[in-house]
């Protein structure tokens, strides 16, 4: 914005609005819009899951493993340079970040281990570790081999 002196001594607002087209407003669009998309997706599939089992929190493990192949499929595609920053800021920073539920899966580990549901939350805290792993990996070595099918 800025004020303008025009002939009869009046200053009018001028909004300018070239900052709709700056990097800036680009790199927040596409954040938020991946953000919306991953807290909306890891809220229903908590909800599914959660109908399925009230002992164990299968949504919240499921989530992260999922998040974890989808970061290996990223991680490698990124490093290979075959997406795009925009696509990187849409999925990895937005989905992904709102999508994983890294604290919420500590929350839910200490609520087991409280409620004296010791077995569960060792099965978890150390499941969600190696599940993840093996999934990262997974997805990285995937795209590997789909991207050679596919050229």
């Amino acid at each position: 914005m800025d004020f303008s002196l025009l002939n009869n001594n009046l200053f009018v607002l001028n909004i300018h609005f070239e900052w709709i087209n700056n990097y800036s407003f680009k790199t927040v669009l596409f954040i938020s819009i991946g953000a919306i998309l991953g807290a909306l997706s890891r809220y229903y599939l908590t909800v599914y899951f959660s109908r399925h089992s009230q002992v164990f929190p299968f949504g919240t493990l499921i989530i992260n493993i999922s998040g974890c192949f989808f970061m290996g499929i990223i991680a490698f595609l990124s490093q290979e340079l075959i997406v795009s920053i925009p696509f990187q800021l849409l999925f990895v920073t937005g989905f992904l970040g709102s999508y994983t539920t890294f604290s919420t899966y500590i929350l839910e580990s200490s609520n087991l281990w409280r409620n004296n549901k010791k077995k569960h939350s060792i099965l978890y805290w150390i499941g969600s570790v190696i599940l993840g792993i093996i999934a990262l990996e997974l997805g990285i070595n995937l795209t590997k081999v789909v991207l050679i099918i596919i050229q």
